[in-house]
């Protein structure tokens, strides 16, 4: 039993002897490895990594601490998603502006502009984290920056325009496309960031599923049947070609389409001036015309444009006599004159406000239709008293009046008062003109009178000055008489008849009623009253009806009370929205707040400093999918015109837009758009491309851009980082230059700046020539 003891206790003993060895070994062992793995990895965290140098013909790669020239991260991406240090973004985006290339299309800007703005870490400059916020008053509120940002823009505008000779001397220098090219190859400012890892909280997007928001779809007599695109958009690939058309540099598709119009039955109607687009949308390319030159900065061009961009004489041949145009050596002079004001449209605008002061321009009377415009100079100075106005008229034996207005940087748009609704919502113009615009109001119980009367606000003025006004021949006898029953029986009032003796012509201005009291009363109901199953604003290939809708009474209608006075009415949410609910699910208000906020983060941060464009050369501006219009309300300051478009298909909220001031128009982008080539010289397409890959041929969508757009004009494409990869993939293919590129998660930025490139082999569109 001792000797059986004493074994154990040895045993025990022994076996802690070399436990305790073993795991010393073991620690040491341990602690060896860690000293290795140690020395391994420490030269490599102690280095410092090199920001990659410009490469590649001035390509900038921004590390992943982006630049804070995009200090918004997309101006919508919650930066908490990255939780990227603000300090060590600034010192990197300091480094990067120290590249002269990053200093090109922003040095017109003041200085204040071109200091850095460092990344909120709270990420509240974002739309999409503010609509996730609780409306607890942190939407409407703004940073000291943001405050300043429409002064600041103005300055920049202001310190970018140049004189006529300044002018000149750079136009002319790049009047060719060789000059032109070689240009871009020496200056080009293009970023890429790709953010790894990012996943930012994406807001839902219910545009097209929320069903509180009507779509110009729901109601469309005439929708083009799915295009999918089946053509590559590699840039090895692809293989543009020239348009050839009758029309040549002045294509436009849908109005240019003589096979279709040579089948219509009758013109009557004007039919022969509606659109009519081909089935298959075009992928060539307009040409220029011969000469063409960088346009003339406003506000230079409202008075001359170059002859070359637009070589008509037509107009000049019929109308020089009233001062619409003239022919002056190498320019076209536009002296301000029209049918009814040859001695100029301030002082015939002056007129129109002595005659009937209520109409209080740029204060009650805020957005105006011209119909039959002519080349649009009364919208051209109604500009200087703060109002803006859609101007319209036919593709027609008038050759190139809009083109002439687009060109001298006025808002105009082709189009016809035929068989099919304006593309304007109901009851959304303060005031619509029509100076001898040629409009048979009196024929067929007065049908496009009725149309007018649709998107006429409630108390909103119709000014008339033709001849049947003041003019006592037997023709102008019978018009007039005939105006008078039918206004009379629309319940419209005829307040007054102004006589303007120096243009010796007279103005009579009706007034749209309030109320439905006189709808009541009438003792026939003709013009009828329009079925309530009738939406206003139902528009898009909409036919003409012979009726009227009740004017809106409820407190909480849109049109039974006139908007806020400009410029109030911008930036105060409307206050029929209070009841909805908005696109992104939220109260409508909210997100109207947001929205605003969040453009005029996304301009003063991020494109205006950042993305290499040279803002006082823009002038025409398009907002291709405008939701709220913020986009155009953040550029208030800046002289500019924005024409906003809401897609077919998706949330109607271009009443929004009409009623904070601002103008628009229904479109589906399957479709050509109905302008001239080179009308503008920016488009910006927010979350639109996407959404049109399963309707449109894309590359179809880029060649319409590609003619809308002025050469030296700028694209900027906001989407996913697929879209926008297709889109860089076909912009290089155009030969456009890569201004700038952004991504973070799945979100991307890209900026392209078309030149004056154009292919060499011909594609004959058929249904286009005569």
């Amino acid at each position: 039993m001792a000797l059986g003891k004493n074994f154990r206790g040895e045993g025990r003993k022994s076996t802690n002897y070399y436990s305790t060895v073993s795991v010393a070994v073991f620690v040491g062992f341990c602690l060896v490895g860690i000293w290795i793995v140690m020395s391994f990895i420490s030269p490599f965290q102690n280095s410092v990594v090199q920001e990659p140098q410009i490469v590649n013909e001035g390509k900038h790669i921004v590390s992943n601490n982006a630049s804070t020239h995009f200090e918004d991260s997309l101006g919508d991406i919650p930066v908490e998603s990255t939780k990227v240090d603000s300090q060590t973004e600034k010192s990197e985006s300091e480094s990067q502006l120290e590249n002269k290339d990053d200093r090109k299309g922003v040095e017109d800007a003041p200085e204040e502009n071109k200091q850095e703005v460092v990344s909120d870490s709270s990420g509240q400059s974002s739309e999409k984290n503010d609509l996730e916020k609780d409306s607890d008053g942190n939407l409407n509120s703004e940073s000291e920056s943001n405050k300043n940002t429409d002064n600041n823009l103005g300055a920049e505008r202001n310190n970018g325009e140049a004189t006529d000779e300044e002018d000149k001397v750079d136009e002319t220098k790049q009047s060719t496309g060789e000059s032109n090219m070689e240009s871009h190859e020496n200056n080009k400012v293009s970023k890429e960031a790709s953010i790894a890892g990012a996943q930012p909280e994406t807001l839902i997007d219910v545009r097209t599923e929320n069903g509180t928001w009507s779509t110009q779809a729901a109601e469309s007599q005439h929708e083009k049947e799915s295009q999918k695109s089946s053509v590559s958009v590699e840039s090895s690939k692809y293989d543009w070609k020239l348009c050839k058309t009758s029309a040549g540099s002045e294509y436009i598709p849908c109005l240019d389409n003589v096979k279709a119009i040579r089948m219509l039955r009758s013109t009557r109607h004007y039919e022969h001036r509606e659109r009519h687009c081909p089935s298959e949308a075009p992928t060539c390319l307009v040409p220029l015309p011969e000469g063409y030159k960088i346009p003339i900065r406003w506000p230079q061009s409202r008075e001359k444009i170059w002859f070359s961009n637009a070589p008509h004489t037509k107009l000049v041949e019929v109308k020089g006599h009233q001062n619409w145009v003239k022919v002056s050596g190498e320019y076209l002079t536009f002296p301000g004159g029209g049918t009814q004001f040859k001695n100029g449209a301030l002082h015939y605008i002056d007129f129109i406000q002595k005659t009937l002061r209520n109409i209080a321009w740029g204060k009650r009377s805020r957005v105006v239709l011209d119909v039959g415009c002519g080349v649009a100079s009364f919208g051209g100075y109604l500009f200087e008293k703060d109002v803006v106005t859609m101007s319209f008229a036919p593709k027609d034996v008038h050759e190139a009046q809009v083109q002439f207005a687009l060109e001298r940087g006025i808002p105009a748009t082709l189009g016809v008062m035929g068989t099919k609704r304006l593309p304007y919502p109901g009851s959304v113009f303060d005031l619509i003109h029509c100076a001898r615009c040629r409009v048979p109001w009196h024929i067929e119980g007065g049908k496009l009178l009725l149309e007018l009367n649709r998107v006429l606000r409630p108390g909103g003025y119709f000014v008339w000055s033709a001849t049947p006004v003041y003019q006592k021949d037997p023709e102008d006898v019978g018009i007039w008489k005939d105006m008078g029953e039918i206004t009379k029986s629309m319940c419209w009032d005829l307040v007054v008849i102004g006589k303007d003796k120096l243009n010796g012509v007279a103005a009579a201005i009706y007034r749209k009623p309030t109320d439905n009291e006189c709808y009541n009363r009438r003792p026939k109901n003709e013009p009828p009253i329009c079925d309530e199953s009738d939406d206003p604003n139902k528009t898009w290939n909409v036919s003409l009806q012979d009726c009227m809708h009740k004017v809106p009474v409820g407190a909480s209608e849109r049109g039974s009370v006139w908007p806020e006075q400009w410029p109030l009415r911008l930036e105060k949410p409307p206050y029929w929205l209070n009841s909805q609910v908005g696109i992104y699910g939220r109260e409508a208000s909210v997100e109207f707040t947001a929205d605003y906020k969040h453009w005029k983060n996304v301009i003063s941060h991020s494109y205006l400093n950042g993305m290499g464009i040279n803002w006082a050369s823009v002038r025409n501006i398009m907002d291709m999918n405008a939701v709220y219009g913020g986009f155009a309300a953040a550029l208030k300051n800046w002289k500019v015109w924005v024409m906003n478009v809401v897609p077919f298909g998706f949330p109607d909220t271009l009443p929004i837009i009409y009623e904070r001031g601002l103008f628009g128009m229904y479109h589906d982008w399957c479709e050509s758009f109905s302008t001239y080539p080179r009308s503008y010289d920016l488009l910006h397409a927010d979350s639109l491309l996407s959404k049109l890959k399963d309707r449109c041929n894309i590359v179809a969508v880029i060649a319409e851009v590609d003619r809308m757009l002025r050469p030296e004009g700028y694209l900027i494409v906001r989407d996913n980082v697929e879209t926008t990869s297709k889109i860089e993939s076909i912009a290089k293919s155009l030969h456009w230059d890569i201004r700038f590129t952004f991504s973070k998660g799945d979100e991307g930025l890209l900026c392209v700046q078309k030149t004056f490139w154009r292919p060499t082999e011909v594609e004959t569109i058929a249904a286009a020539i005569v």
